[in-house]
């Protein structure tokens, strides 16, 4: 719920309201076509994939917003993409649990978030010699 949260606070909060849609809807579609079943386990997606993505599309929508964007893009994309659109895989993975969104603290969709939002504010800070 916090990721959502915060993605539905920053998008109102910086006005970003059709990049933010833009972004979620290309990470979710890069993320759904790189996502895959894992007998026993769930879905999985290769780690990087989802930050990377979510940075590029964030710096490529916006660069003054792009850390926000890559946070909403990132974590809003990986839940939609990966867990979402593929809830009817899950049941015959044989998984004991299916978890939306991820279990526990150090989920993909956190740990999306928060590598996007770095790497998009080192990109952008390191980049940027008007600031």
């Amino acid at each position: 719920m916090i990721p959502l949260f915060l993605s539905v606070y920053l998008t109102l909060k910086n006005k970003i309201h059709a990049p933010a849609l833009l972004g979620v809807a290309v990470v979710s579609l890069i993320v759904h076509l790189m996502a895959y079943p894992v007998r026993g386990v769930g879905i999985a997606v290769p780690i990087f994939i989802p930050p990377i993505s979510a940075t590029i599309v964030g710096i490529l929508l916006s660069r003054r917003y792009a850390p926000a964007l890559a946070y909403i893009s990132g974590s809003m994309g990986t839940l939609i993409g990966a867990d979402i659109l593929n809830l009817g895989k899950i049941r015959g993975l044989g998984a004991p649990v299916a978890s939306i969104g991820g279990a526990g603290t150090f989920d993909g969709i956190f740990l999306t978030g928060i590598l996007a939002v770095l790497i998009a504010s080192f990109i952008v800070g390191t980049n940027d010699k008007s600031a």
